[in-house]
């Protein structure tokens, strides 16, 4: 008969640890709902998970079962999880999870993701329809910038000749001064030269985006959203640009990839 205090376990189960669970599904990120997964798509873990879709009105998101008998984080875990996303975005829209993100299973997916975010989400999927990410990513050649600091300023290039061949230990005030003034003024060609990059690049984009710099020799990090009857020109405008940097900046094209830097930031540019 019913535990009249509304309890409906015994006081022997109540009582008896619970299992642990040793898997969870992790979410990649989420795609329309009438996409068809191809057979062998995989995603994180070892071997590498299948990736199944949980479906929910118009949207569908890409999930795969891992185990937790271990901490995600190696390089091959995010390697994988890029790789999945960027690949589905070459086909399709495509709005990424952050990495890590693991439920306790498929229902949560559609009780926790899906169902409570589904307008928002088909809303958003609809703006990045036939729509890709490129990032362009410089790097000053080192000496070449620094020789610019020195012609440009007499007190940074009067520092030099102050400190050279003499002992650290005796300089040390005069090398931090100097560190100081070249940090400085490459940080101001950094935003010169993002700014005149964004500038030519931004009438081929519908966003951009301008990422923090990852180095101190970084001279432009910036993603662009591009239409994706727009690549081939755009390719050809980041190569033009590269040539007027050749010998200064090491320049770099990284795409097509999924729209990590557009799917929360909506700043537009030019």
């Amino acid at each position: 008969m019913p535990d009249p205090t509304g309890k409906t376990g015994t006081a022997a189960s109540e009582k008896a640890p619970r299992r642990r669970q040793n898997s969870g599904t992790y979410i990649y990120g989420v795609i329309p709902a009438d996409v068809e997964l191809s057979p062998d798509a995989r995603g994180i873990g070892d071997p590498p998970g299948r990736i199944k879709l949980v479906r929910h009105g118009k949207i569908a998101a890409l999930i795969s079962k891992v185990t937790l008998d271990r901490p995600l984080g190696r390089p091959d875990d995010l390697i994988a999880h890029q790789r999945l996303l960027d690949a589905t975005a070459a086909e399709v829209p495509v709005l990424p999870l952050r990495f890590g993100a693991v439920v306790t299973g498929p229902e949560a997916v559609l009780n926790e993701l899906l169902e409570p975010y589904h307008d928002e989400f088909l809303a958003t999927l609809n703006e990045l329809e036939d729509r890709v990410q490129y990032v362009v990513k410089g790097r000053y050649v080192e000496q070449v910038v620094i020789g610019e600091v020195l012609a440009e300023n007499p007190e940074a290039a009067r520092l030099r000749e102050e400190i050279r061949g003499r002992p650290e230990e005796t300089t040390w005030d005069a090398r931090i001064q100097l560190g100081e003034m070249v940090g400085e003024a490459v940080a101001a060609k950094r935003d010169a030269d993002t700014e005149a990059l964004v500038d030519a690049l931004a009438p081929l984009s519908v966003m951009v985006v301008v990422r923090e710099p990852t180095h101190e020799q970084d001279a432009v990090h910036a993603a662009f959203l591009i239409e994706t009857d727009q690549q081939a020109e755009f390719s050809r405008a980041v190569e033009k640009f590269g040539k007027r940097w050749t010998g200064r900046v090491d320049l770099r094209l990284l795409g097509p990839m999924a729209p990590y830097d557009f799917v929360t930031t909506q700043r537009r540019e030019g």
